[in-house]
């Protein structure tokens, strides 16, 4: 499967559900600190778009799978895609975002691991 199946360096969010399942990605979420804990992907990396604009070093970038990113509803993702993008990183983002990925029945859960909602 082509990450670049779109056109423009996006993924739709049963494309980044099956990647990551398949140990493929590495997924991290963009989105505030309530937002990931009111729901996030499982086995999604956690970095705050502020956190990020700051600077701070991007877990999953040593060189290893992909990175996708992912926000609530893919504005962020796409800003943070081209903000690593200018540092040299290789970076995807999700179409739709955690609004998307919750419409289509994927999992979400809460700070707790329990099932979460995407605010």
């Amino acid at each position: 499967m082509s990450l670049l199946r779109h056109g423009s360096g996006r993924l739709s969010v049963t494309e980044a559900h099956s990647m990551l399942q398949e140990h493929a990605v590495v997924l991290l979420d963009v989105r505030e600190a309530d937002e990931w804990q009111a729901g996030h992907v499982p086995g999604a990396r956690h970095l705050p778009m502020s956190r990020l604009t700051a600077g701070v070093d991007v877990p999953g970038a040593g060189g290893g799978p992909r990175l996708v990113l992912i926000c609530r509803s893919g504005n962020r993702s796409r800003h943070a895609a081209r903000l690593l993008a200018e540092r040299g990183l290789d970076v995807i983002d999700v179409t739709g975002g955690m609004a998307a990925w919750a419409r289509q029945g994927l999992p979400v859960h809460d700070a707790r691991g329990a099932a979460g909602t995407v605010v």
